[in-house]
């Protein structure tokens, strides 16, 4: 059978359990993309599938199984790794249409949803009954819970409500032959045999198509209080955490550190925000507390501050008082959109340290990524509290062998340091090379036989995390 008959009966399979305005192929491909900084590239693919439940991405995958045919599933494409770039030759499968939120369970503080919700929604929607789904990071507007779980996503919230994976109970999966793994539980503590819902959390869609979450929600709390303070001694950023996180009693819910030159750039043109501390300082610190009685949280964290600079811990401090305030510094850290302005090009890490470790590694890698030829700015900032470091790197060109003499330097510590190549952004395919730095052999092998096992002919995002076997 030539490629072409192949195709057509492949299409005429998918039209016996899909509508027609569920098959995307040829000229229909051309407004969809593979990430959304890339809209401007149409889709290569043999068709874009959109399922509307479960069992069609069931019946799709029995259809691919039975074809050999690989497949990649779509989510909000936010991913910064590359896993769902295309060859041409893949069946993709969107997920926007199982975008249904259910009501929230008041009583087990659940919540059921399809894996094309919007998290921003999904937040929206607990909030309306006094609830917080505390997942948050920058691309909260378009990312789908799906694409959170199947990459593990952190964000500004890790610290205290853990990633992605603390707050999974139950999941709804497809496995490559089409069988459906259903288990959506809404209990916390479940010790029956494997816990299976965490081999698919974080495998970016290698091993299982998610496809149904119960996600677990916390009470919203009544005060938010946040506060930028200016350190110049790294080891002082981690004593002042230490300080905070027990003088706020386990309120302390984020605790981000961003690096001078970041900070500058962050609050000076392009950028629309201006610096609510002056730049005399080697670190800025900014921390949020989630409370319950914003009047007495804001005078807790006075105090705090008070203390903090009476015993040199920290040497300067702004509070937030008001609701415009805490929207302005939260505005300074999620805006990474102003350190891109700035660079012609610019590539992105997600490390993570031990915190200790932090403040002399940062400073030899932005030492010698400085005196990198090619590379034009070093902007490093990230979540401290849990040992996530983000490095923006503005260069010249986009050339590979500028790539990897970036790379080499930013990965270089990781194996000594026990550290991990990715904190929450995931492997793909742009961190294939640097996998073996944070996992054994052993490791390795074991996550080879785990795919070989569950996807035996290699047809969920195929070449994503590892190269077949």
């Amino acid at each position: 059978m030539t490629e072409t008959k192949r195709m057509n009966a492949l299409l005429e399979s998918f039209r016996s359990i899909l509508n027609n305005d569920q098959i995307l192929y040829g000229d229909a491909l051309k407004p969809r993309y593979h990430h959304i900084w890339h809209m401007d590239q149409s889709l290569e693919a043999v068709a874009m599938l959109l399922p509307s439940s479960t069992e069609q991405v069931s019946e799709i995958m029995k259809i691919c199984h039975t074809n050999d045919q690989p497949v990649i599933v779509f989510g909000g494409l936010t991913n910064l790794v590359g896993s769902t770039e295309t060859k041409g030759n893949e069946v993709i499968i969107s997920m926007e249409r199982l975008n249904s939120i259910e009501v929230p369970d008041l009583q087990s503080r659940t919540i059921t949803v399809g894996a094309g919700a919007i998290l921003e929604n999904v937040q929206n929607t607990v909030a309306e009954s006094g609830l917080l789904f505390p997942l948050n990071y920058g691309a909260k507007g378009s990312a789908q819970i799906g694409g959170a779980i199947s990459t593990n996503a952190g964000g500004l919230q890790v610290i205290r409500f853990g990633m992605t994976r603390n707050l999974v109970l139950g999941l709804e999966v497809v496995l490559a032959d089409g069988t459906i793994l259903s288990s959506l539980k809404k209990v916390i503590k479940d010790n029956s045999g494997y816990d299976l819902k965490h081999l698919f959390i974080g495998s970016e869609g290698t091993l299982g198509i998610v496809t149904k979450a119960v996600l677990k929600l916390v009470e919203s709390p009544n005060s938010r209080i946040s506060a930028f303070v200016g350190i110049n001694d790294y080891n002082k950023v981690v004593e002042f955490m230490r300080f905070v996180d027990q003088g706020l009693a386990g309120t302390l819910s984020s605790y981000e550190l961003i690096w001078k030159e970041s900070f500058i750039t962050l609050t000076k043109d392009p950028s629309i925000d201006r610096a609510p501390l002056p730049y005399d300082y080697n670190y800025y610190v900014l921390i949020e507390g989630l409370g319950s009685n914003q009047e007495q949280d804001q005078i807790r964290m006075e105090h705090l501050l008070e203390n903090a600079l009476e015993n040199e811990l920290i040497l300067d401090a702004s509070l937030a008082y008001t609701s415009t305030e805490l929207k302005w510094f939260w505005n300074i850290r999620e805006n990474v959109d102003a350190l891109v302005a700035v660079c012609d090009y610019d590539q992105h890490f997600d490390i993570s340290l031990p915190i200790h470790a932090i403040g002399d590694t940062i400073a030899t890698i932005s030492e010698q990524l400085s005196a990198l030829e090619g590379v034009t700015h070093v902007f490093p900032f990230g979540h401290v509290g849990d040992g996530n470091i983000h490095f923006m790197i503005g260069k010249i060109d986009e050339s590979d062998n500028l790539r990897k003499a970036i790379n080499n330097i930013v990965y270089q510590p990781i194996k000594g340091l026990k550290g991990s190549v990715s904190a929450e952004h995931g492997i793909g395919l742009h961190k294939k090379d640097y996998l073996a730095l944070c996992r054994t052999d052993e490791e390795l092998l074991l996550m080879q036989q785990l795919k070989k096992t569950i996807d035996p002919k290699n047809l969920l995002n195929p070449g994503k995390i590892l190269d077949p076997n």
